[in-house]
C-alpha cells in the first residue's frame, strides 16, 4: 500500500475509535439525566439493573471496537514506517504508537471508571 492509502487507512481508523464513542455517551447521557432527577430512587430494582446491564453492553461492545481498531491502527503505523522518503506527516503520524498505546490504556482505565460511577448512580 502506497503512503496515501496508508494516510486514507489512518484517517479512517481514527474515525471508527470516535464513531465507536457515540452510541455510550448517548447511553451515559440518559443515565445522567435520570440519575440528576432522581429517577433511579424510586424505580424497581429490574430496572437499575437493566439500565446498568444495557450501559455495562454497550461500554464493552464499544471498548472492544476501539481496542481492536487500536491495534489495527498501531499495525499501519509499522507499515507507515516502512515508506521510503515519507512526507512529514506519515513521519510524525508513524512516531505516534506511543500516543496510540496510551489511548488503549485510557480507555479501559475511564471504562472502568465511569461503569463504577454508572453503578453507584443507579444504585445510589
Amino acid at each position: 500500500m502506497d503512503e496515501k492509502g496508508l494516510l486514507e487507512l489512518w484517517n479512517t481508523k481514527r474515525s471508527q475509535v470516535i464513531n465507536a464513542q457515540i452510541a455510550p455517551t448517548l447511553m451515559l447521557v440518559g443515565v445522567f439525566v435520570l440519575a440528576a432527577y432522581g429517577k433511579f430512587e424510586t424505580a424497581t430494582d429490574a430496572a437499575k439493573y437493566l439500565t446498568i446491564g444495557v450501559a455495562a453492553a454497550t461500554g464493552i461492545l464499544a471498548l472492544i471496537s476501539q481496542y481492536a481498531t487500536i491495534r489495527e491502527a498501531e499495525m499501519l503505523l509499522v507499515d507507515l514506517k516502512r515508506i521510503e522518503k515519507p512526507s512529514e506527516l506519515s513521519k510524525k503520524i508513524a512516531d505516534s504508537r506511543g500516543l496510540l498505546s496510551l489511548s488503549a490504556i485510557a480507555m479501559v482505565g475511564l471504562g472502568l471508571a465511569v461503569f463504577a460511577l454508572v453503578v453507584w448512580a443507579v444504585l445510589g
